[in-house]
């Protein structure tokens, strides 16, 4: 599938908003922690991912119903949906200038995860931090996709190829206005 950025400068991948607020204090000290042990660019966006996906569980998988959709409160509550997941690693590589954007796959809701554009690599790579389960296994790779479910075509399922610098509005309105997770279940979008 070929990846279409929805803006066309680079830099707009790099940006900060209400969403991925890679300036934000917490932000920049998990990603200070995170690149010490990193001696370039790939071994720092494969730690991030490897954080975001193993230490921030799925809220629903920790059976938390606060919702997140910040970064920094993702990063604070170490808790998350697919969406608020994929916002805080798309804030802790863009806090060390790598482009990020986000993405989407289209199931019975819109899941939410990141495609990541590496110093030397001309093209973008998918990477999905939901948090592995028992029949989830989403790895960080460059090659080809590991990503944490596959669509199926013939169940109506979609990857949409469309990067977006910002969180789709309509993704981020529901996450806003979510009272808890099981409300957020009730509300969460079924397209784009």
């Amino acid at each position: 599938m070929e990846l279409i950025q929805n803006t066309p400068e680079i830099s707009a991948y790099l940006a900060a908003d209400e969403a991925i607020d890679h300036e934000h204090p917490r932000v920049r000290a998990t990603a200070a922690t995170l690149s010490a042990d990193a001696p370039d660019a790939y071994a720092y966006a494969k730690a991030a991912f490897e954080f975001v996906r193993d230490a921030i569980p799925h809220s629903q998988d920790a059976g938390d119903p606060y919702v997140t959709w910040r970064a920094s409160d993702v990063l604070a509550r170490r808790t998350g949906i697919c969406h608020a997941k994929a916002h805080a690693l798309a804030a802790l590589l863009r806090a060390e200038g790598i482009p990020t954007a986000l993405c989407y796959q289209m199931f019975e809701v819109v899941h939410g995860l990141v495609a990541v554009k590496l110093p030397g690599e001309d093209r973008w790579a998918r990477q999905d931090p939901r948090g592995n389960k028992p029949g989830v296994d989403a790895q960080f790779r460059l090659d080809r996709e590991q990503l944490a479910f596959t669509v199926r075509p013939e169940c109506n399922e979609l990857d949409h190829p469309v990067l977006f610098a910002e969180p789709h509005p309509v993704v981020l309105q529901c996450l806003r206005e979510a009272v808890d997770r099981p409300h957020l279940w009730q509300t969460l979008p079924t397209d784009l």
